[in-house]
């Protein structure tokens, strides 16, 4: 199975579903970004601290598997020039639609986030990556090609789930129980049943991948970034949230 295929297609099928990542921002928050009442966040819950951001005016920002209607057109009312990279068609059409809607300037291409090739080195000074990594199967791939986009010094910003939220089956999890199921690293190609792969794909939903904080953490520190922040955010409602962060975010900057 072509993985990258497999879940554009999921993703186009979850905007007409209207998940809650492909809802775009309404009107009344465009304003507000133009005003300067902004934020955006990169996990389900915790806005991005402001001061993480450089500042937006003229600042050529990447939003990286971020479409959806949501970070790309806070950013581009705040000033920012904005293009968005992502997998799905459907999804960077979110985006358009405010765009037009609002007389933002935002540019929309299509891809794998493992490969920017369409990019030029050193073109970005804020790459903007919403907790989206889990929908492929090597992240090292994804660092490696944000620090190649980003100009020295230049910033990226990033979600992505806490490893340890894999080990649990995810169906017990959903009626509340935390039950210790698989082993990291965990793939749903491989660690699911086959009736249970069969109804994820009955369902429409991408397949997910988890990555160790090694991977995570390590993998921006040798693509050439370093840290300088961390937060932790959970989702509420779900189970693991009453015990754990289930999501980390992260600043980076560029150093070579």
């Amino acid at each position: 199975m072509n993985i990258a295929d497999y879940n554009r297609q999921a993703w186009d099928a979850l905007v007409d579903k209207k998940d809650q990542w492909t809802v775009p921002v309404t009107a009344d928050e465009v304003r507000d970004a133009r005003a300067g009442r902004w934020h955006v966040v990169l996990t389900p819950s915790r806005a991005v601290p402001r001061e993480w951001f450089p500042p937006l005016e003229g600042t050529s920002t990447l939003c990286l598997a971020g479409a959806g209607g949501q970070q790309a057109p806070i950013l581009a009312a705040a000033g920012a020039r904005v293009t968005v990279f992502d997998n799905s068609p459907r999804q960077l059409g979110q985006d358009r639609l405010v765009a037009e809607r609002e007389a933002l300037e935002i540019r929309t291409l299509q891809g794998d986030m493992r490969d920017l090739g369409a990019l030029p080195d050193g073109s970005f000074t804020l790459v903007v990556h919403p907790c989206s990594n889990c929908f492929v199967p090597d992240v090292r791939a994804v660092w490696r090609e944000v620090a190649r986009v980003l100009e020295p010094g230049g910033i990226l910003l990033a979600g992505f789930i806490n490893p340890l939220a894999f080990i649990f089956d995810e169906h017990a999890a959903e009626r509340g129980d935390l039950i210790v199921r698989h082993r990291l690293p965990y793939a749903d190609e491989t660690h699911l049943e086959t009736g249970e792969l069969k109804a994820l794909h009955d369902r429409g939903e991408p397949m997910v991948f988890s990555h160790s904080l090694e991977e995570q953490l390590g993998g921006q520190l040798d693509a050439g970034l370093v840290l300088t922040a961390i937060i932790e955010d959970d989702w509420p409602g779900k189970a693991l949230s009453m015990y754990a962060p289930s999501f980390l975010a992260t600043r980076a900057v560029k150093v070579r």
